[in-house]
């Protein structure tokens, strides 16, 4: 009987902390969105304010160089705490993140918004570790609860969310009793923010009788490229990163680095490459966009991010997979919107080496039919991503944790 009651009691400890750090984290995402959307259309239209990203970058370095400490270390601070819990999350990382995101789009970074999302998420739901007396094992829980729910409130995708923490963690280094809270959190989290009058972006694929060797063959083929797209976004972020890293004083790595984006940006004359991009996302679905579009968002978006403007990379990674996707259609004989869709997916996959949750999200965002293609294009993009991914805390793990052993490990859990 007391073994019940203290089962009963545990059930009701982690369903209380799921809801109280699925739905704060699903609010403060709503608040970000609508926050985000504000800034970007006032951005659209008062283009002036792109010439003072140098002072929004100065700012922003400054606020990271004097009260940001641990929080500087954005996404790979919840990576190598979970892989270490030695430290607690800063709660102050939360509206660093928030506000600084929101300047960054303001003026004009090529940015997204997961990276911003995952870190709410992770120091809001860190801080019940003192209110619940967590022990070392249980804090790695609540940290990727925190992940899911940003991730599943950020981009409305419950299921991928879930997986995207459990997997970014490494699933070597997760237990079975973390998968159910990560569920949960990311649905409490997901209609939390829906309900706050959030909308997502939709995207359409309608496939119908392509499944044949011919088609699997150019999913391969396409699959690769996205692939080869990740490894360049990835080997970038190392290129402008390194050389930043020449500013010895922080603060005048994203002012010097605003200049920079400023010239750019007047040079190609135009501002569907800066900000998160969804209307050309969006476009790529159904008519032929830029053939130089996703390589300019990848320079774009290593560059900002790199200088030390705050956001995150998924977005970006979806727009420079789609782009490129509706460029490959000049060779592959699939239809644009799977092609879009495959692209969308499978370069985030490449470069945050979670081709689980891609295969997840493919499903999710676009049904089976076409998530069968987009699945078996990310585990592809996977592959040939080359071993290094965006997040540093994982490329120290060593050599790539191989999908062969990623299901290996979810099978014995």
């Amino acid at each position: 009987m007391n073994s019940f009651k203290k089962n009963i009691i545990h059930l009701i400890k982690w369903l209380l902390i799921c809801i109280i750090a699925g739905t704060i984290t699903g609010t403060a995402i709503a608040g970000f969105l609508l926050s985000l959307d504000f800034v970007t259309l006032w951005r659209e239209k008062h283009f002036f304010i792109i010439y003072i990203l140098p002072i929004i970058g100065l700012c922003i370095g400054l606020l990271y160089h004097y009260w940001g400490d641990e929080s500087k270390k954005g996404n790979n601070l919840l990576i190598q705490q979970h892989k270490n819990p030695n430290t607690r999350i800063p709660f102050k990382m939360a509206p660093l993140v928030f506000a600084s995101t929101l300047l960054t789009h303001l003026a004009g970074g090529s940015a997204g918004r997961e990276g911003t999302a995952v870190q709410i998420g992770g120091a809001i739901s860190d801080q019940l570790t003192s209110w619940f007396t967590l022990n070392e094992s249980q804090r790695r829980t609540i940290l990727i609860i925190g992940m899911s729910a940003g991730f599943s409130a950020v981009f409305g995708t419950p299921f991928a969310g879930a997986i995207f923490a459990l997997e970014i963690m490494l699933f070597k280094n997760i237990q079975k009793t973390d998968i159910l809270p990560s569920l949960l959190a990311a649905f409490i989290a997901h209609y939390t923010c829906i309900a706050w009058g959030v909308v997502h972006t939709k995207y359409a694929i309608h496939v119908t009788n392509i499944l044949n060797t011919t088609s699997i063959i150019y999913t391969f083929l396409a699959g690769l490229i996205f692939g080869i797209a990740a490894l360049l976004f990835t080997k970038f972020n190392l290129i402008w990163s390194t050389l930043f890293q020449k500013i010895k004083y922080e603060p005048l790595r994203p002012f010097i680095g605003g200049i920079v984006l400023i010239i750019a940006i007047s040079l190609l004359g135009t501002t569907k490459h800066i900000g998160l991009g969804l209307p050309t996302i969006i476009e790529s679905f159904n008519n032929p966009v830029g053939k130089y579009d996703f390589i300019i968002k990848l320079l774009l978006t290593t560059f900002t991010l790199s200088a030390g403007f705050k956001g995150g990379e998924v977005t970006p990674l979806f727009f420079i997979g789609a782009t490129l996707g509706n460029v490959l259609i000049w060779f592959i004989p699939l239809p644009m919107a799977l092609l879009a869709g495959m692209g969308f997916v499978a370069v985030f996959a490449g470069a945050t080496h979670a081709a689980i949750t891609g295969i997840v999200l493919g499903i999710e965002l676009f049904g089976l039919q076409a998530g069968l293609f987009v699945g078996f294009a990310s585990v592809v993009a996977y592959f040939s991503s080359g071993e290094e991914g965006i997040y540093s805390a994982q490329i120290k793990e060593g050599a790539k944790y191989t999908l062969y052993n990623y299901l290996k490990r979810v099978s014995k859990l």
